[in-house]
């Protein structure tokens, strides 16, 4: 594949390396209280008072499936994107060595699967694997089950699905069910503070003020959690809705947490912090503004495939129904939508260092979808897929936008002495991306530059995209730029490349008249015509499939920033063209 070339990422500075390593710091001693917090001198903290019962059992807005209930009763596992099967045993016995597969088997979402199915053999089979968890790892506090974030979902969890559990129970499993909830709050109580910043210790907070509604609890508890949880709030949701993190996904996951916490509150008679309420109400707009017609979010920062009935059944409570917003300015987004016609860009900085284990070089990348079918996109992330892959996901490459000399605007920290305490942030990267909307009547457009090449090449990028012609045409200008408008030098490192991947699912062949065109499986068909550079078809991968990567394509134009600094493109819908020129 021609875009995974070698020196796609950049080599880290010694500023970041020290940015690094204070990081690394942090996070050792970090570790370091939380294996305390975890050892028998402070385990007898999280004995107590058992609750008496659970007073209500919040709602769950993630898709069930009782077909999967089924399959488990079998012992099949379908987890995390990878089938186990058990063999008759125990789940918690079986040693299988994919850590997001026993995170999924620990967190105990997979309940809502047995809720969905209602059947007292579902109920059963529930309760039996819950007292198995508890028999094997409710009372020795190590690994992947008492990982704070894998203890926040199963909390929630367990409060959500507990009449499902506790459904024909006994005296003794729903004493022992109650004694094991109340402890594991307790440790993720003492957990929470010590958690890296980032959605995990968001819903660690979330999972606390859950149990402080759903179990009988002091009135200061529930005020410690509500604060704790505002107090968070405020931290990771930006003003526009979106996540501190700048990944779309991370949204989606939040919002289904919020949602029936929000409801919970209510059904409890209790008043929601108003950060919780501000936080609904501004990231279900931005939830709208990532959505393509089809259903699917823009794949940016993390965000990999789509399954589109989750967003459906958190926009059913989207009471701000309308247009989405065009402008995402804190997240760092930009949106043009006209006639059947989406285009989402990406415009932002680099996340905040902590918060970036997932963050792309996608800056000034746009993805472009036409009625139910995407046309061009980004490579995206394998969700479920080999962490080897990650790296080819991120780079700049991946994404349809310009690279300089096959290396990535952002560095990303690979090394293994690293990763296993901070896995791969993303270091430098554009620093400045001023933005300015060009909307006019009948006009949706932007202008944009970057400064992610400019310390290593002295070049910043600027892109200009209008979209016009009721939808029917997105123009575009790249540009490459020097400070003080200065002449680009001919040296070798001003070798660009402007990318543009085409969705697997489109046709793209050349025309009689030696033009590009990309054709879906709708009436839809677009043109693409760059009158200044030859364009050029290249293989690529598409990471963000359902089942897992697919080969794709990729229109390219090279070219050299000393002989050209302005490349201007369109992609214009016809629906006259026959799929059948080639």
């Amino acid at each position: 594949m021609t875009w995974v070339a070698s020196g796609g990422l950049l080599s880290i500075t010694a500023d970041n390396t020290t940015r690094l390593w204070t990081l690394v710091a942090k996070e050792f001693w970090r570790k370091a209280r939380r294996r305390l917090r975890a050892g028998p001198a402070y385990r007898w903290r999280y004995s107590g008072r058992t609750p008496e019962r659970v007073l209500i059992a919040p709602p769950d807005l993630r898709l069930a499936d009782p077909q999967i209930a089924l399959e488990i009763y079998y012992g099949r596992f379908p987890l995390s994107g990878h089938l186990v099967e058990t063999g008759g045993q125990s789940p918690f016995l079986v040693d299988v060595p994919n850590r997001g597969w026993q995170r999924s088997l620990h967190g105990f979402r997979w309940l809502r699967h047995m809720r969905a199915a209602g059947t007292e053999l579902a109920a059963a089979n529930a309760r039996a694997l819950v007292s198995d968890w508890i028999a094997m790892h409710g009372n020795r506090i190590s690994g992947v089950a008492w990982e704070p974030a894998t203890t926040a979902k199963r909390i929630i969890a367990w409060l959500q699905h507990s009449s499902v559990v506790l459904q024909g129970a006994e005296f003794a499993f729903y004493r022992s069910f109650l004694r094991s909830l109340a402890m594991q709050i307790r440790y993720l109580r003492s957990m929470a503070r010590e958690m890296p910043a980032g959605k995990d210790r968001l819903r660690a907070r979330i999972a606390l003020a859950f149990a402080a509604l759903s179990l009988p609890a002091p009135v200061s508890a529930l005020r410690s959690a509500t604060r704790s949880l505002a107090e968070e709030l405020d931290r990771q949701i930006l003003p526009d809705g979106g996540h501190v993190s700048r990944n779309p996904m991370a949204v989606l996951e939040i919002l289904a947490d919020l949602l029936p916490l929000r409801h919970t509150y209510a059904n409890q008679a209790e008043q929601p912090p108003l950060a919780l309420i501000n936080a609904v109400e501004r990231m279900l707009p931005a939830l709208r503004f990532f959505r393509h017609q089809d259903g699917s979010l823009a794949r940016f920062n993390g965000m990999g495939a789509t399954i589109h009935d989750r967003i459906a059944a958190i926009l059913r409570h989207d009471d701000t129904a309308g247009s989405p917003p065009l402008h995402a300015t804190h997240s760092g987004y930009e949106r043009l939508a006209m006639g059947g016609t989406t285009v989402i860009a990406d415009t932002g900085t680099a996340p905040p260092i902590d918060v970036s284990n997932h963050a792309h070089a996608g800056c000034l990348s746009f993805e472009m979808s036409s009625g139910r079918q995407h046309y061009i996109v980004n490579a995206g992330v394998d969700t479920y897929g080999i962490a080897e892959l990650r790296p080819l996901a991120r780079a700049t490459a991946a994404h349809s936008t310009v690279t300089i000399n096959d290396t990535s605007s952002a560095s990303f920290a690979h090394s293994q002495r690293v990763s296993g305490l901070l896995g791969s942030p993303l270091f430098g990267g554009p620093k400045s991306v001023p933005t300015q909307r060009l909307d006019k009547p009948g006009i949706h457009g932007f202008v944009a530059s970057h400064d992610g090449y400019a310390q290593r090449f002295g070049l910043h990028h600027e892109r200009e995209l209008s979209l016009s012609a009721g939808g029917s045409i997105l123009s575009g200008c790249d540009r490459l730029l020097r400070a003080g408008k200065a002449p680009i030098k001919n040296d070798g490192r001003d070798l660009v490349a402007v990318r543009f991947h085409v969705h697997p699912d489109v046709q793209l062949f050349r025309d009689q008249k030696e033009r590009l065109v990309l054709t879906g499986p709708d009436i839809d068909t677009w043109v693409f015509i760059s009158p200044d550079i030859p364009a050029e078809v290249e293989e690529s991968i598409y990471f963000a499939g359902l089942g897992g990567p697919r080969r794709s394509r990729q229109i390219v134009l090279s070219f050299k920033a000393s002989e050209v600094s302005e490349v201007h493109w369109q992609f214009s819908r016809t629906r006259i063209i026959s799929r059948l020129e080639n």
